[in-house]
């Protein structure tokens, strides 16, 4: 008897997303495969270009993980948690070698492709992927992974002076993932007793809203009413920002960072209203 299969819910990702993802995974491969030292510092950052790979590397699989289904806790969405969990993941996963862990990111990223694509059973509930910053559907978690691969690849990039491998349409498919996680990852003690509501505008791109009152973030399609501040961004400037790669007062000296409306002032502020995990 043939086994009937169905696509589930999830539905095929979204254009570019697949290819950006594999193609991210083969950028950050080539970095590593051209490297002489994986034990050169990667600036700003207590790991190894090899330790680095070897996280991503980890990281990947993971994500292939969740997308099959599988359960894999790792923290609890908090940086400290999640910052234990790396710590000890790297203490016993020891590979630091380039061409090893350039193979593992790329085999591990075509993992996460397959699992995310696969069709199921007729009948079979896969449920939602419960990732380290929550539960997301799959084309979220799949932007997850596109927006972790792109900050530690630019992470590499610098560390080993090759051109990193962020860029307009990359950042445009990390989007579905950053909006999603901004209430997760907001700092309670720099947004509490704050309202505000900021129109996020990246440069030739898409238009979002992000409201404040209180400690309560909510996140929207398009601006908000009564917008306050609206902040025009080029786009590669803002993923690096909102990641902690990039000081925003040198986006702002480099006009990445426009901002205009009834209350500007309130632009500076609006990156140290989150912590990136």
């Amino acid at each position: 008897m043939r086994t009937t299969t169905r696509q589930d819910t999830r539905g095929p990702l979204p254009e570019g997303l697949g290819q950006a993802v594999r193609g991210t995974a083969g950028d950050i491969a080539a970095l590593l495969r051209g490297a002489r030292d994986t034990a050169v510092p990667v600036p700003g950052s207590e790991w190894t270009v090899g330790e680095a790979a070897a996280h991503l590397a980890l990281a990947n699989e993971l994500m292939a993980d969740l997308a099959a289904g599988r359960e894999r806790p790792y923290g609890d969405g908090t940086p400290q948690s999640l910052a234990g969990a790396n710590e000890r993941s790297l203490a016993d996963f020891t590979e630091r070698r380039a061409e090893p862990l350039a193979a593992m990111i790329t085999e591990q990223a075509e993992a996460f492709l397959d699992a995310v694509t696969r069709p199921v059973a007729e009948g079979v509930d896969v449920g939602t992927p419960t990732s380290p910053l929550g539960p997301m559907g799959r084309d979220v978690l799949a932007s997850y992974l596109l927006t972790h691969m792109l900050g530690h690849g630019y992470d590499l990039a610098r560390a080993l002076g090759r051109p990193h491998m962020v860029d307009r349409a990359r950042v445009g498919l990390c989007m579905p993932f950053m909006r999603a996680v901004m209430p997760r990852v907001a700092d309670a003690s720099a947004t509490a007793g704050l309202t505000a509501r900021y129109t996020i505008r990246l440069r030739g791109g898409e238009t979002f809203g992000v409201s404040l009152d209180d400690g309560a973030v909510r996140v929207t399609a398009g601006p908000p009413d009564g917008s306050d501040c609206t902040i025009l961004i080029e786009p590669t400037a803002f993923l690096l920002v909102a990641l902690g790669r990039r000081d925003p007062w040198r986006a702002i000296a480099r006009g990445q960072i426009v901002a205009w409306g009834r209350r500007p002032w309130l632009a500076p502020r609006f990156p140290t209203l989150f912590k990136a995990p």
